[in-house]
């Protein structure tokens, strides 16, 4: 699929004035329409309080190779939907909405959407996240007092179950900041942890208590000495909070069980069962974790709403954390006819950003979660849906492992294989609704501690690379989950991909694979077309995606395959620029008036696009 001749629209700030983002005032937003699509006029059709009206745009610049469409929208409401009407000489109107340009009328729900009195925090979009799961990232030798639910293993051992998260190979947070060192040469900034609260099981999402930083890892002062650490390093570091549910030790629910008339008993949700016996209600049917119900005035206060809550004096104080990342935050505050999800992530948020000005919190979604974050107040998601999948299923071997779990996020079929027009279209699908500041601030993950190994499911160290390559240049904030940088094993969902890593023994990394994450992360870091930029997609094929990603001063021509394919070629005249230089891979070929770019493959490239784009 040839895009080069399709107009186009995002939210970044090419197309997007940054000001006056408020109830009550106006957008100016911009089109982009290149001569060859032949468009001879455009209209903005925007939403104002469930009605629809449209708008002639003006010429603000016509180019060389194409006209830019401008005109204002109104922000009635906090949350504007809107897309473009093309007239082409001599053929009927298409729309331009979020999911590109179509000949028949599309919904609402594929809009570009405004989201008016919503603050986002910066520092995210230059960052990349690096995921740590405190039991089996490092251990400082501080040899602390087993729990009775635990079972302890040697650091070099694997994980084997079957009572998998009784496991305890015995990690700390001082071992995690004896090795920043690590992230820092890796070039990530941001260090996410798992759970630290004290609990009964070594993923500790089960927590007995949201007041005290498990002993086992080495309590509160541990904690403070990795912020601290963290800071004199340059980093930031975020807490993993269950705000859907707590562990069935935690004193709440303790309190619950044993009074009926108790204020904790308004914590929880409670049933009977078909014997008429009565029972709270847990998390996807597992019996440690209790779903916490916010319908209680006193829980909102406890967990966020005041003062001392626990979402807010974590985050207090030079040593405290930067932010939240929400775990199933898609189920928080939702239990059947009961849904106060919106309004709960956006107090919490509130709340969060009340204690610190630039807190960032980032809500786990499995599936789609476009309506919340529209609609609620995460900053963004872990973006499964708009990436992951997409990318697993375009990168994934001929042969995946016996042991490889048919399940996949959802599916009851394994994962599928797809093409690359299945995976754009999947990412421009799972994008449309949300508002651009959001899909900059949702996490782009190639795996994670719930997943198998990326790596495992590519089965060949270039179609890796080349996920890597993606994931540092799509719009989004990358996340590194511990050990992908060196190729660590892990085939099975949950604990087998949570293997210590193996600091001692380094016989077993993957140099090469080390050496294109810190190349990735470093280019990542360094553009801001990478951090803040539009997404512009030139060439979509079945083994072959093209993209530009830019600002006014920066600019990136990106090129992914999965394997050997016809070479692309783009016409140097829409390419608006004076000098192009390679950042990464290999270098293009200049043929006549337009640019061939490599076919090999699988391989990832990217080239610095040196001139001023018309605007």
């Amino acid at each position: 699929m040839n895009l080069l001749t399709a107009p186009h629209h995002d939210g970044s700030a090419l197309y997007v004035e940054r000001t006056n983002w408020r109830l009550g005032g106006s957008v100016r937003v911009r089109v982009r329409v290149p001569h060859a699509a032949d468009v001879d006029a455009v209209a903005v059709r925007y939403t104002h309080d469930g009605e629809q009206t449209c708008v002639p745009l003006q010429q603000e610049r016509n180019g060389n190779a194409e006209i830019w469409w401008a005109g204002n929208v109104p922000v009635t409401n906090p949350l504007v939907s809107y897309r473009f009407l093309m007239s082409r000489s001599g053929n009927a109107d298409t729309w331009l909405n979020a999911t590109g340009v179509h000949g028949h009328d599309t919904p609402d729900a594929d809009d570009f959407v405004l989201r008016a009195d919503v603050t986002y925090p910066e520092w995210p979009v230059h960052s990349v996240v690096y995921q740590i799961f405190p039991d089996r990232f490092a251990t400082s030798g501080v040899v602390a007092e087993t729990p009775e639910w635990a079972r302890r293993r040697s650091w070099g051992d694997l994980p084997q179950g079957p009572d998998w998260s009784s496991e305890l190979f015995g990690g700390d947070l001082y071992g995690v900041a004896e090795h920043l060192d690590h992230i820092a040469r890796l070039g990530a900034d941001v260090v996410y942890l798992t759970p630290v609260f004290t609990a009964r099981s070594a993923h500790r999402y089960d927590a007995a208590t949201f007041d005290e930083v498990d002993p086992i890892l080495g309590g509160v002062d541990a904690l403070r000495t990795l912020t601290q650490q963290a800071r004199a390093w340059g980093m930031r570091v975020i807490g993993d909070l269950t705000l859907n549910h707590c562990g069935i030790a935690h004193s709440w629910y303790c309190n619950a069980l044993a009074t009926l008339d108790a204020e904790e008993r308004r914590y929880f949700y409670f049933e009977r069962g078909p014997d008429g016996s009565e029972h709270a209600a847990t998390w996807l049917g597992v019996n440690s974790l209790l779903k916490l119900n916010y319908s209680s005035s006193q829980l909102r206060k406890e967990m966020y709403g005041g003062s001392d809550s626990v979402a807010r004096k974590w985050l207090r104080g030079y040593d405290g954390i930067d932010g939240w990342r929400i775990d199933v935050a898609n189920m928080a505050a939702r239990h059947g006819s009961h849904d106060e999800s919106h309004e709960v992530s956006t107090e919490f948020v509130g709340s969060c950003t009340a204690e610190k000005h630039d807190a960032y919190v980032v809500g786990e979604h499995f599936q789609d979660g476009r309506i919340d974050l529209g609609k609620g107040g995460w900053h963004g998601i872990m973006a499964y849906s708009a990436f992951t999948r997409p990318v697993w299923a375009w990168l994934r071997g001929e042969t995946l492992p016996v042991e490889f779990p048919n399940s996949f996020l959802g599916s009851a079929f394994g994962v599928p294989k797809r093409d690359g027009l299945s995976m754009v279209t999947a990412m421009r699908a799972f994008t449309a609704g949300v508002p651009f500041d959001a899909v900059l601030r949702s996490w782009l993950i190639l795996d994670s501690h719930d997943t198998p190994r990326f790596h495992v499911l590519t089965g060949d160290i270039g179609r890796t690379m080349v996920g890597v390559g993606l994931q540092m240049t799509m719009p989004g904030v990358p996340m590194v989950w511990m050990g992908d940088e060196i190729g660590m094993g892990g085939v099975s969902c949950g604990e087998d991909s949570r293997r210590p890593m193996q600091w001692d023994d380094d016989s077993d990394w993957n140099n090469e694979l080390l050496e294109w994450y810190r190349r990735c992360i470093a280019l990542r870091r360094s553009s801001e077309a990478l951090a803040v930029g539009s997404l512009r997609w030139l060439h979509v094929g079945v083994d072959a995606v093209v993209y530009i990603r830019e600002t006014a001063d920066d600019r990136l021509l990106c090129c992914a395959s999965r394997t050997v394919h016809a070479a692309v070629q783009l016409p140097l005249s829409l390419l608006q620029c004076e000098k192009i230089s390679t950042v990464l891979g290999e270098s293009m070929t200049l043929l006549g008036d337009r640019v061939v770019l490599p076919s090999s493959g699988p391989s990832f490239h990217a080239w610095r696009l040196d001139g001023v784009v018309e605007v």
